[in-house]
């Protein structure tokens, strides 16, 4: 067994919740509110910084170019101001979703994404690249992993942004970073470095779950992780 496959084996009850989520499973049948996405959407705004802070110092800790390349190459999906790719598919999200640039400019994080947040920022600054890269595999592989199902059942939601949120996370998009966060893990000689791999995939996997809870729930500190 691999240490990608291990992990998923340990924790499969929660990585089940949360790729199987109601949230999940109401966009792909089109019935998720619009208030629910909004709530969301809203928060994933304010995530997404910290995402980007802590691959940004995956690139630094990165043990050489290639493996620094693909975090880099991830990032400027993200970042690249030639297409600004990422900002305008938020910006449409809100035009759709009604909330105006006034309210996504000012929204501040729940209690989940704050918590997320700093997790993902001290796993940054604190962590090994392998917890880095662990991190990455389960907030991309999660996603990568309802993507694909719901794509391969035919869903295709009325809404055009959940239509596109699924397409961004299938196979063509996340298939070929996700894979190599896999690879990379798994070729690791991880050793003493086991034990902190298996909390970073387990606190990251928990934290995912709970941001699909508070954004369906309203609660902003959902319990039930």
């Amino acid at each position: 067994m691999t240490t990608t496959q291990g992990l998923k084996s340990r924790h499969a009850e929660l990585w089940q919740k949360m790729t199987h989520h109601p949230f999940v499973v109401e966009m792909g049948d089109d019935t998720l509110s619009v208030e629910r996405a909004r709530r969301y959407f809203l928060q994933d705004y304010v995530f997404v910084n910290d995402l980007v802070a802590m691959m940004s110092m995956g690139v630094a800790k990165a043990p050489n170019f290639e493996a620094a390349s693909h975090i880099h190459s991830f990032l400027s999906a993200i970042l690249d101001p030639q297409s600004a790719a990422e900002d305008a598919f938020f910006k449409r999200v809100f035009e759709i979703l009604g909330a105006s640039e006034e309210e996504y400019s000012a929204v501040s994080a729940s209690p989940v994404t704050q918590g997320f947040g700093d997790f993902l920022v001290r796993t940054g600054l604190e962590g090994s690249f392998e917890e880095i890269v662990t991190v990455c595999y389960v907030t991309e592989g999660t996603y990568l992993d309802w993507g694909t199902r719901l794509l391969a059942q035919g869903k295709r939601p009325s809404n055009p942004i959940y239509r596109e949120w699924m397409d961004l996370h299938g196979p063509a998009v996340l298939g070929d970073f996700v894979a190599w966060c896999e690879s990379f893990i798994d070729s690791s000689e991880l050793g003493r470095l086991r034990p902190a791999v298996d909390r970073a995939f387990h606190t990251a996997l928990r934290y995912e779950f709970l941001f699909w809870e508070a954004a369906y729930s309203a609660d902003p500190w959902p319990d039930g992780s």
